[in-house]
């Protein structure tokens, strides 16, 4: 079953398709127009922002802080009751140095706020939080799939790996284009049918 959408959609190989395609049109208007420019960087206002364009064409949840537990695995996302406090902590973490900004995106990550679309929202935010704060982005087609997986599902405990992962694929090409698509080219890479499920409140 697909979760409920505004395309009407009752397959979830359909939805998958239409939600990247759909996404990536949306994703490109948002840097073209610099839009992303002027959110807050590192804040969870910029996230809801970039997260409510990519998909308010596709979800009626867009921008909204999920009202479901999830789970991946043997490993749940931040409880719903903690979810709006964890946020405001996330908030107020420190974003000055590379590992203090990778330490904010692995618990953004672990707030994981959103139903849907979480991955590609916060690959947007984290690049958008590179750039402003130590003018280098990820070239994400540098990172390896199974790599990144790994070293994402071990941060919680450590957070080494994801930022050995990461760092490896820094660049400079704060304004191109090309690198910046690649984080959403790679959505089916690091997300495509990927298994959440909901846990009843």
């Amino acid at each position: 079953m697909a979760l409920e959408n505004k395309l009407g959609l009752d397959s979830s190989a359909d939805l998958a398709r239409e939600e990247e395609r759909i996404s990536k049109k949306k994703a490109a208007e948002l840097f073209e127009s610099g839009m992303l420019d002027a959110l807050k960087a590192g804040k969870f206002s910029a996230l809801r922002a970039i997260h409510k364009y990519l998909f308010e064409d596709i979800y009626e949840f867009a921008g909204e802080i999920r009202t479901v537990n999830l789970a991946k695995g043997n490993f749940r996302f931040a409880p719903v009751m903690y979810l709006e406090a964890a946020l405001e902590n996330i908030d107020k973490m420190p974003q000055n140095t590379f590992d203090e900004i990778i330490e904010k995106y692995v618990e953004m990550n672990i707030a994981h706020p959103f139903r849907e679309g979480n991955g590609r929202s916060t690959r947007i935010w984290l690049d958008l939080l590179l750039k402003t704060e130590i003018g280098r982005v990820v070239d994400w087609s540098r990172v390896d799939k199974e790599d990144y997986l790994m070293a994402m599902e071990r941060s919680p405990v450590k957070d080494i790996e994801i930022k050995y992962v990461l760092k490896a694929a820094l660049t400079d090409e704060t304004d191109s284009r090309e690198i910046y698509m690649k984080g959403i080219d790679h959505s089916y890479y690091y997300e495509g049918y990927t298994t959440f499920r909901t846990e009843e409140l």
